[in-house]
């Protein structure tokens, strides 16, 4: 949900919701097809169906995003996100043949660059979906998440943890967001420009942030002696 108003209703009403909202329509009946795991006509008109029915009884609050897609960008950050979820999955297969090994886990939080909704929920949801890390919290207001990591010795650091969400987040935004997002978090370079690195926060706002840290620094070690 977001702090967004509702959009009023479409001029064509139901039927102008359904075709102004398609892709959504779409998505939902391929979660009905996979939920299902048959691909057959019987699922796909039941989906579409179903899909149909709760864009018009039971419409979800707008979220305000000014993004476009970047084919390049998003395979990059399909690509690496396959790639996480192997490796991944190796180090915590491998966590159970360690018998004289106990893993340190800890909560480490993580401020984003952008705290719009759409971009922090794909973020936690990538971040959730690779094992070892797990959002337990986030804070839309203030854009920070908070990830309980299985072993923090094996991930290297909190500082480790929280470059890789941000480098995750930096692939995010390069995939979806607009240029005027882009510059705002510091990752649009265009030629000309001096660069600004992917983790360095925009001026104006680096004091607050190294503030931020060293509160976060503070919290991981609170919850690591827990």
């Amino acid at each position: 949900m977001s702090l967004h108003r509702r959009r009023g209703p479409l001029a064509g009403g139901w039927f102008g919701r359904l075709t102004a909202q398609w892709r959504t329509v779409a998505w939902l009946t391929v979660v009905w097809v996979m939920l299902w795991g048959d691909l057959s006509w019987g699922n796909v008109i039941a989906g579409v169906i179903i899909a149909s029915l709760l864009i018009t009884f039971m419409p979800l609050p707008s979220i305000a995003t000014s993004g476009t897609v970047r084919p390049w960008p998003l395979l990059v950050l399909v690509s690496r996100f396959v790639a996480d979820l192997v490796v991944a999955s190796f180090q915590v297969s491998m966590q159970a043949f360690r018998f004289h090994h106990t893993p340190h886990g800890a909560v480490v939080g993580v401020r984003l660059r952008n705290p719009s909704d759409i971009y922090m929920t794909i973020t936690a949801e990538l971040s959730s979906l690779v094992p070892g890390s797990l959002v337990i919290e986030a804070h839309r207001l203030t854009g920070m998440l908070y990830l309980h990591v299985l072993d923090l010795d094996a991930a290297g650091g909190a500082d480790k943890v929280r470059q890789d969400t941000l480098d995750l987040e930096a692939r995010v935004l390069r995939a979806f967001a607009s240029n005027e997002e882009l510059k705002a978090a510091g990752l649009y370079h265009h030629p000309g420009e001096p660069s600004v690195p992917a983790g360095a926060s925009p001026s104006g706002t680096r004091g607050a942030d190294d503030a931020a840290r060293r509160t976060d620094r503070r919290t991981d070690r609170r919850e690591g002696k827990r």
